[in-house]
């Protein structure tokens, strides 16, 4: 265990061979047939052999974490996908990392990186109590640059101060509980900061509202039509015609059903694309975002 209800999960290739690379922020799917999909950040040193995830026990959830705290075991083999990035570190003179809880996941490969790049960070770590904090001893020897804040400890997280104290020019990075992002955003907004660069566990809130319009779907490759109803989703459609697409949250924020788009206008209702992609309208996140118009043709 990392730390209470934190499980350390290394994957290794079957027959021993290479991983294929990734770069701090990625993240991958485990797929467990009967059970569901579920994406988690890379969080290794990056080079290894093998690829190491931490995994929150979420009692409430799906039943993907449950079967891989109750069930999984040494050498069990499991199905996981490529890893994907849509929370990328973009070259910076700085960075200001802000995690919370089991965010520190994607955060602490992004430390890595900054070193190597030799980019000054700092990272400001919080979370309810230290035993359920993932790294915090090894984050504490790094007490020059690290700060962590305990909220039983009577000790949280301090936006307005983190950001305000932070270099003009340093790019920021956030993850973790909506409460986080949203504070982030409006403190970034106020302080005339660039944009921070977030990632999101579940969808922000109001996204997956709205108003729902029928609209046809036309499949490239195939010739086919498909009709969206209004209150089915464009993967909820795919999937009763049998058109295989990858999808894990349903909700918009782990990019695992990213389709690209010949024609038609976007309603794009996902929490990954930056304003610039939505603007471009080639892609879509086809589990939650619609059509503006009657139709659209996909790349499929």
């Amino acid at each position: 265990l990392l730390a209470v209800g934190v499980l350390s999960l290394a994957l290794e290739h079957p027959e021993g061979g290479d991983l294929p690379a990734w770069s701090a922020g990625a993240h991958v799917d485990l797929v467990f047939e009967g059970i569901g999909t579920a994406q988690y950040s890379l969080c290794g040193p990056r080079g290894d052999r093998h690829w190491r995830v931490a995994v929150l026990y979420q009692p409430e959830g799906r039943g993907v974490s449950r079967h891989i705290h109750r069930v999984l075991g040494p050498g069990d083999r499991v199905r996981v996908g490529l890893p994907r990035n849509h929370f990328s570190l973009e070259p910076a003179p700085a960075y200001l990392l802000l995690a919370g809880g089991i965010a520190i996941t994607p955060t602490r490969s992004m430390t890595e990186a900054a070193d190597s790049a030799g980019t000054p960070w700092r990272l400001a770590y919080g979370g309810r109590c230290r035993a359920a904090m993932a790294f915090v001893d090894e984050l504490a020897e790094r007490s020059d640059r690290v700060r962590l804040f305990v909220r039983d400890e009577a000790c949280r997280l301090p936006v307005g101060t983190l950001l305000a104290e932070a270099d003009h020019g340093a790019a920021v990075y956030c993850c973790g509980p909506e409460g986080l992002i949203a504070a982030v955003q409006a403190e970034s907004e106020r302080l005339g900061r660039a944009a921070p660069h977030f990632e999101r566990f579940s969808a922000a809130p109001g996204a997956l509202r709205g108003e729902n319009s029928p609209f046809s779907v036309v499949l490239a490759k195939s010739g086919l039509t498909l009709e969206v109803g209004a209150g089915e989703s464009i993967a909820d459609v795919l999937d009763a015609h049998g058109v295989f697409i990858p999808t894990s949250c349903r909700q918009g924020v782990c990019g695992s059903c990213e389709t690209r788009v010949r024609a038609g206008r976007i309603d794009h209702r996902d929490s990954i694309l930056s304003e610039a992609e939505k603007e471009r309208g080639d892609t879509m996140m086809v589990c939650v975002s619609r059509a503006c118009d009657d139709r659209l043709i996909l790349d499929l």
